[in-house]
């Protein structure tokens, strides 16, 4: 059972922001400082990456392990209530996040995706996109 009612709940969704999040800006400051330059959310391209760096033929998601389903994650949690309506959401979520992938990756670009919970560990997540970067043809 829900402990809101459906106008608040439905006032909670609408506030859910899809880019300029936190954690995406916690990224985008994370490769300014390793000196990378990028673009943000390019309309043009499948799924609308939020960081693209051009130079490296590279897009990055950052995703939120709730909405995108990071696997074994403990913020990849199902609600107790409506769980069909949350099981078909996340489900089509997930799908949307492959076929972006490949229609990315089929027109040259590399995907990769930070997931919120990186974030916890700032180092690690620092060598992991400056190792992934570092071999990319400039």
């Amino acid at each position: 059972m829900d402990r809101l009612d459906k106008s608040r709940r439905s006032w909670n969704m609408g506030r859910i922001k899809g880019k300029n999040t936190a954690p995406e800006i916690q990224v985008r400051s994370l490769l300014h400082g390793l000196g990378f330059r990028f673009r943000l959310h390019n309309q043009t391209l499948p799924g609308k990456p939020d960081i693209v760096l051009r130079r490296h033929a590279t897009v990055i998601f950052v995703h939120g392990c709730f909405w995108h389903r990071h696997h074994n994650c403990k913020l990849c949690y199902t609600p107790k209530s409506n769980v069909e309506f949350w099981r078909e959401k996340f489900n089509r979520n997930v799908e949307r996040d492959r076929k972006s992938y490949a229609e990315l990756t089929k027109a040259g670009w590399r995907v990769i995706v930070v997931w919120e919970c990186e974030l916890s560990d700032i180092p690690r997540l620092s060598t992991r996109l400056r190792r992934l970067l570092s071999h990319q043809k400039m």
